[in-house]
């Protein structure tokens, strides 16, 4: 072979329309020969060689054996026939307190999914712990234990024979990351996958697109997986002020470009994809690669997997790469291979890269059938000498073929200048994005995949038809506000003049007052008046959806619902770029007109005809037989069963419809009656301050979050405890309660709303064995919680609380910090001493360690990093925030477990305490 340094001249002949492309492209591209110096051979790209090219007849009896041998080493050869599901994903166990390396690839899937639930940036690189053999351990070494270190896609850049299979990985081995991936969803139901999808969103990995699945002879578009996924970015039109934008990130159109490798290249598409991505010299780690980390191991059944990503701009000149959202698309394994995945590449971008060192025959005649697309291709070639005059004899063929010119070659090898080659590459993708060019939502490449042949997850029976029940109530819906009036009629005045009346009836009878006849004939006026309207068509509807007999129907259905609701919520006014930065804490609750139509206020309607029967069935005024709503508490705690949130204090009324919550616990106890010990946990905290995406991030859950768009009521979820574990932490499920906008930091000085406020953290509260106060900046108590703190104080059932201060400003953000910012149990501000003197005539509290809960042996205060690492849009969740999250969730277990919180109760004891309360 002849030494590296050797230069060779590639001729690029064709039609050069330089009027095509960028100035900067052209200033680089305009010569008819690139001189290519110091060639020499480097590692292989692991991406580049996962594939394998034999033609064998038992090439796809070889791919399913490697599947099945696959799914056992990882223990998910169990759930084929019945998929793990979103509780399995929820569910708490004795791992849940632990953060321990996996120890046996079957550790493997659990260890990624607690990972991913607690959205750490670490949850695609992992250290596995092997024991050594007995025979092989040094006695005096007994105890040690041997790493192994795992990486997500390792396949990416590791150097392997391409024409042969390597050995699948052993227990003793490495998993490649990107293989567990691929094993983990095809284990998953439709729900489950789309949760993992969303949470590796938040994490801004790289998202699967089509998932491979040798087994089966079919390879899935993963439509419904991405339907969860939002995207938020700063639009700025060519001409005109620019907004805030949020969409789905199936329904925003962009241009999309894909990167593909066509036999061997010595460049990584993964490294050159982050790059691109990067502002400046800090490339991102959408898509993983060897040189992440060292060590890896060949992929083996996730080869023909195609990843998803976007540049999404925030609206700051120094950091935005595009100044517009622009897809990223990356084919893991060789297009000769999956040529199915190819051609669809070409049918849905606007470019497509093909890095290569070396163009066969066999690729050359399947680029030539592609003549006639309007997709523009460019080649990335790192050519090695004995090929250079057959790269050159067959692009000189392409070229008229895929209406190429010269720009649409490049040449990268290790002399090339890395940091110039990225701006070159970016100022390619920025021109097509600019020019007129192919731009398709992901529901729109789902159209071009069908046509293809791919299976689209989405097209199940159950799922098509929750989508057109929940599209016959959707599109009715034009404006929120005139819905709820119109459809939604028994959440109007009279239930908030009935909730004032039953308050004032529960306050005289806890007075020992005598029962006010009056009162007690109004609110049954109120209630028939509710009675006497019929269900409309749109929750008859919405009944009859969760009333189907398949559970899998139910969850559809409501996901449906969800998805088209959220797309006539009011629009977001027009705010300034560093929005999208600060992520400022609002301390005031939504208006009415502003709160978003959701599931919940169906619901809402549901448990308003179950109050106004019960109580004039109560009050004799109805017989017991005439009832017609007396199943719809059933409905709702099926609803709570499968991990969904429901309304507990309705944050319209600002109270809790007892019969309906009560008639709710009551279901719930008959279908738990095995296991119906019950820890209550709740979050508390003014809007704004970071609770519900503390419990999400903590627990897994589906909280709204969005600083003060999302619903203003108190909500509570199900999470089960694992029976294993149940023992051992004194409890078989936990009730989260998140307080949402019910807290607004009124001061003691506003009289009504103050003490509704105060009423409503004292339940709340009173309800809560374990409690999270999420704190503002200046980390104040809000008087409101501190009056309820001192109203439990004296019936001895404070809970066991933790205080939360989070770091809600970016590090890279614009603007002022806060003045003020006190120790936490410094003496109280001027609020919390008023607080402190309506609950205490005359008395005084130095410091809020003076309250029956705070132990000073025991920690209270947490101090929680920021979210975001680096600056959204396209930050990831900071690894320091989900590490102190974890840190919280197990100290929660341990007081639990501990039995320092109020005494657990079941479920039977939950619903008095709710009446009392």
């Amino acid at each position: 072979m002849a030494s590296p340094g050797v230069e060779v001249e590639l001729l690029v002949k064709g039609r050069a329309d330089l009027g095509e492309v960028a100035p900067e492209i052209k200033a680089s591209e305009r010569r008819t020969a690139v001189a290519i110096a110091d060639l020499e051979w480097r590692d292989m790209d692991a991406d580049d060689y996962g594939a394998n090219e034999a033609q064998d007849s038992d090439f796809p009896a070889v791919e399913r054996s490697r599947l099945r041998e696959m799914l056992s080493l990882l223990g998910l050869d169990t759930y084929q026939a019945h998929k793990l599901s979103l509780q399995d994903f929820l569910q708490i166990s004795s791992d849940s307190m632990k953060n321990r390396a996996p120890q046996a690839p079957r550790d493997l899937p659990w260890n990624f999914l607690r990972k991913l639930q607690a959205l750490s940036s670490e949850a695609r690189s992992t250290t596995m712990v092997l024991d050594a053999p007995p025979d092989a351990r040094p006695a005096e070494k007994e105890s040690q234990m041997e790493e192994e270190i795992i990486y997500w896609d390792a396949a990416d850049d590791l150097a392997a024979d391409i024409y042969s299979f390597s050995e699948l990985p052993t227990p003793d081995t490495p998993v490649n990351p990107l293989d567990l991936l691929c094993a983990l969803l095809l284990s998953s139901d439709s729900f489950l996958q789309q949760e993992i999808v969303h949470k590796m969103s938040l994490c801004q990995f790289a998202l699967p697109l089509v998932l491979p699945d040798s087994e089966n002879h079919y390879h899935t578009f993963l439509l419904w997986a991405l339907r969860g996924v939002v995207r938020t970015w700063w639009a700025q039109p060519p001409r005109g002020v620019g907004s805030l934008r949020e969409d789905s990130a199936v329904l925003s159109r962009a241009p999309a470009v894909a990167f593909v490798r066509m036999e061997v290249s010595s460049n990584s598409k993964s490294q050159l994809l982050n790059a691109v991505l990067g502002p400046g010299h800090r490339p991102r780690d959408c898509f993983w690669h060897r040189d992440l980390n060292v060590g890896t191991n060949p992929r083996e059944i996730a080869d023909g997997l195609v990843e998803v990503s976007w540049f999404l701009p925030s609206g700051r000149e120094d950091l935005d790469v595009f100044p517009e959202p622009v897809a990223f698309l990356n084919l893991r394994g060789d297009i000769g291979s999956h040529w199915l995945q190819f051609k669809l590449l070409t049918e849905v971008s606007s470019a497509v890269f093909i890095l290569t060192d070396n163009i066969s025959k066999k690729e050359y005649k399947l680029l030539y059938s592609m003549k006639g697309s309007a997709t523009k291709y460019y080649f990335i070639l790192s050519p090695y000498r004995g090929k250079r005059n057959a790269n050159l004899r067959f692009l000189n063929r392409l070229i008229p073929v895929l209406r190429m010119d010269h720009s649409h070659v490049l040449v990268k090898v290790s002399s090339t200048d890395g940091a110039g080659f990225v701006r070159r590459v970016r100022a390619i993708v920025a021109h097509v994005a600019r020019a007129p060019c192919r731009r398709l939502s992901v529901e729109e490449m789902a159209h071009a995949a069908r046509k293809l042949g791919l299976r689209v997850d989405e097209d199940c029976e159950e799922c098509q038809r929750a989508r057109g029940r929940a599209e016959r109530i959707t599109r009715r819906v034009k404006d929120a506000d005139a819905y709820r009036r119109d459809e939604l009629r028994l959440q109007g005045d009279a239930w908030r003049k009935a909730a004032q009346v039953e308050k004032e009836l529960c306050r005289a009878q806890w007075a020992g007052d005598p029962p006010d006849k009056e009162l007690r004939q109004r609110l049954l006026e109120l209630r028939a008046q509710q009675l006497g309207h019929e269900p409309t068509g749109g929750l008859q509807e919405f009944i009859s959806g969760i009333s189907g007999p398949a559970p899998g129907e139910k969850l559809y259905f409501l996901r449906w619902m969800e998805w088209g609701l959220a797309r006539v919520a009011p629009p977001r006014p027009r705010q300034p770029p560093e929005t999208i930065l600060a992520l400022r804490p609002k301390h005031c609750g939504a208006t009415e007109s502003s709160e978003p139509l959701g599931v919940e206020h169906f619901l809402r309607e549901m448990g308003q005809f179950y109050e106004a029967e019960s109580c004039l069935v109560e009050a004799g005024k109805l017989l017991a037989a005439q009832r017609r709503f007396a199943h719809f508490p059933g409905l709702a705690s099926e609803l709570l069963l499968k991990g969904l949130p429901v309304e507990l204090i309705d944050g319209s009324a600002r109270s809790t419809p007892l019969r309906w919550v009560s008639g709710l616990l009551r279901e719930l106890h008959a279908r738990l009656e095995r296991r119906p010990r019950l820890v209550v946990l709740s979050a508390l905290g003014l809007p704004g301050t970071g609770k519900s995406t503390l419990l999400n991030t903590m627990f897994g859950l589906r909280f709204a979050t969005g600083r003060g768009r999302g619903p203003r009521g108190a909500f509570m979820q199900l999470v089960s405890v694992a029976e294993s574990f149940s023992q051992d932490l004194g409890c078989d499920h936990i009730l989260v309660i998140d307080s949402g906008g019910l807290i607004g930091g009124a001061l003691a000085s506003a009289g009504e709303r103050f003490e509704q406020e105060a009423s409503l953290a004292t339940q709340l509260l009173g309800l809560s064995n374990v409690t999270v106060v999420s704190l503002a900046e200046t980390r104040d108590i809000p008087p409101a919680i501190v009056h309820a703190f001192l109203r439990l104080e004296k019936t001895g059932r404070v809970p066991n609380c933790q205080f939360v201060c989070q770091n809600l400003h970016d590090a890279c953000a614009p603007g002022p910090r806060p003045r003020e910012r006190r120790p936490l149990l410094d003496p109280p501000g001027e609020a919390g001493r008023a607080s402190v003197h309506m609950e205490r005539p005359g008395g005084s509290m130095r410091t809020l360690a003076g309250l029956a809960f705070c132990d000073p042996g025991k920690q209270h205060i947490w101090h929680i990093p920021g979210l975001w690492h680096g600056v959204p849009p396209m930050a990831a969740v900071s690894l320091a925030y989900s590490e102190a999250i974890f840190e919280l969730k197990r100290c929660l277990l341990e007081n639990i477990r501990n039995g320092l919180s109020n005494p657990n109760k079941n479920i039977q004891q939950l619903i008095e305490l709710v009446r009392r309360l």
